[in-house]
């Protein structure tokens, strides 16, 4: 069976300072949506998986987030581990023509 992904309208790019991430319930589960200095926004799950520290409170930079408890690093476009063997679960995201942040997530 082929999961369906959808598009959910999570708020308007204004609600995610520059350089920050805040927390955002998206189809039943919440999610770290991050905005770059360059109004980039990206979505990963909201706990690091090494000790579950909130992702959402992590330093971005260049496409990074470090997790605010153990300075474990992940890539922000693949969710790729950059110091650590873990990795995080990452969801297209985009800011729509009004202005509201987008983020794709799959429906079983």
């Amino acid at each position: 069976m082929t999961e369906a992904i959808l598009k959910h309208r999570v708020g308007l790019l204004d609600a995610v300072p520059r350089g920050e991430g805040r927390v955002f319930e998206v189809a039943g589960q919440r999610l770290a949506v991050f905005r770059t200095h360059g109004d980039q926004v990206f979505a990963t799950q909201e706990h690091c998986p090494h000790l579950g520290g909130p992702l959402a409170d992590g330093l971005i930079d260049r496409g990074t987030v470090i997790c605010p408890l153990h300075d474990r690093t992940y890539d922000l476009r693949s969710g790729a581990g950059v110091n650590t063997e873990c990795q995080v679960r990452t969801y297209p995201a985009s800011v729509g023509a009004d202005g509201a942040i987008v983020v794709e997530v799959g429906q079983d």
